[in-house]
């Protein structure tokens, strides 16, 4: 299905950018033309627009996060196509006429991932995508390359003891490189979510500063103490990013509704900027037994912590489970950042006061995404190898939930792209000055 673009301030202001000065030889940032691998549903680009650059193309193998980037970034190219299978001169054809100068990319972490259980294992074919990055760096030679893991990445060893991050650091310095490696905090910068990733920044030019400062902290006691550790506000919480969203029950709620209350706080007015349509918030089909059993739950418990009656049970059966996933539908606390928003978030986190899961649109706020900014698919989908099994491959793809868990918050990815930006145009502007 196709859908009318949304059109909206804020996605045009970041690039309504004015150069440094006057000066003919000065560079603006929106000389800087992006191209995203491993795109996703584009929260990385998001965050390079909101900065004042360009997103010229993206890479995605994903049929609705396509759909998903494409609806939110109309003039961008999008290929969707697994990068392994595109040949040298089918990524020169699709982007070369564009000559992009930057490259992005968060080549899928799994493999290393924490919340995996063969953490680092060598033998996971998503390891090698990387690869497929760097690639694309050989073709275009750009001026800057920035790619986004998970921590865990630094740990990582292939099958011969080599660590993997030596490996990409080594093949960015022989591609040219200045290259800087990094782990961000989300709420460091404004983000009500505990999320660590890890940034590599190659740079042509040698940066002074590779990285941005915090601009905001956490909390030092508890939900309710505003004492902090230094001038910085602080970070918002839960409650902050979702409390003017409509209330829901189980069921409720719809892909395209009506605001029914203004902005309460300042990251809600920054998320909202005029929007008028709140897209994405509609409640998951609870059963009485599953509202039961959250509405037993106090912030911080689980479904382990309810009564005998109202705990899971094993499936296709009515004997409670012996064995239950402690993380999943943990009710979260409304005055902390959330925990880190994850592929399959609508079976993590039960809504502070509501009793039900989070939306997507929820999710989509303590990402950080703009409330303009519309996720396309289906909602949830059943697990992909229930789907193989039963050869339901139309219904393999991303869904909402897993778009908006696998994205880099883009407010994030806009902290990272200013500073590194920034930095670039003035190095460019001292270099122009010199030559006149």
């Amino acid at each position: 299905m196709m859908y009318p673009r949304q059109q909206n301030s804020l996605h045009n202001a970041g690039k309504l950018i004015s150069p440094v000065n006057s000066n003919s030889h000065t560079v603006a940032k929106t000389d800087f033309r992006v191209l995203d691998t491993f795109a996703g549903a584009g929260g990385f680009s998001l965050g390079f627009e909101m900065s004042g650059a360009t997103v010229i193309g993206a890479i995605e193998i994903d049929k609705w996060a396509c759909e998903t980037f494409s609806y939110n970034h109309a003039e961008v190219k999008v290929v969707q196509k697994d990068i392994q299978k595109l040949t040298d001169k089918e990524i020169m054809d699709a982007f070369g006429d564009l000559s992009p100068n930057v490259i992005i990319g968060g080549p899928p972490c799994q493999g290393f991932s924490i919340c995996n259980k063969n953490s680092g294992d060598s033998k996971d074919p998503r390891n090698s995508l990387f690869r497929e990055f760097l690639r694309v760096g050989r073709l275009f030679q750009p001026q800057l390359m920035i790619m986004e893991n998970v921590p865990n990445l630094v740990g990582a060893k292939t099958a011969d003891g080599k660590k993997v991050i030596d490996i990409i650091k080594s093949a960015l310095c022989e591609l040219g490189f200045y290259v800087y490696i990094s782990i961000l905090q989300a709420t460091d910068f404004g983000i009500p979510q505990i999320r660590s990733r890890l940034f590599v920044v190659a740079s042509r030019t040698k940066l002074v500063e590779p990285f941005p400062t915090p601009t905001h902290q956490m909390l030092v006691s508890d939900q309710l103490s505003m004492r902090f550790s230094n001038s910085l506000p602080p970070c918002p919480t839960l409650w902050d990013a979702i409390s003017d969203l409509p209330p829901l029950q189980a069921s409720e709620g719809a892909e395209e509704q009506p605001y029914t209350q203004s902005a309460l706080t300042d990251y809600q007015r920054i998320l909202r900027n005029g929007n008028r349509t709140l897209f994405n918030h509609k409640a998951m089909n609870h059963g009485k037994r599953m509202v039961e059993r959250f509405s037993a739950m106090k912030c911080g418990q689980s479904g382990n912590d309810v009564p005998d009656h109202l705990k899971p049970r094993r499936r296709n059966s009515k004997e409670i489970a012996t064995v239950a996933y402690d993380q999943n539908n943990r009710r979260m606390f409304p005055y902390r950042p959330c925990h880190t928003i994850t592929a399959s978030f609508y079976a993590n986190f039960v809504h502070p006061f509501q009793h039900r899961n989070f939306t997507a649109r929820e999710g989509a706020r303590i990402q950080s995404f703009p409330d303009w900014y519309r996720f396309l698919g289906k909602p949830t989908v059943v697990s992909h190898c229930l789907l193989a099994r039963e050869k339901r491959n139309d219904e393999k793809f991303l869904c909402q939930y897993n778009q908006i868990g696998n994205a880099v918050p883009p407010l994030l990815a806009k902290a990272l792209a200013s500073h590194v930006l920034q930095q670039l145009m003035e190095a460019e502007q001292c270099l122009c000055t010199a030559t006149i």
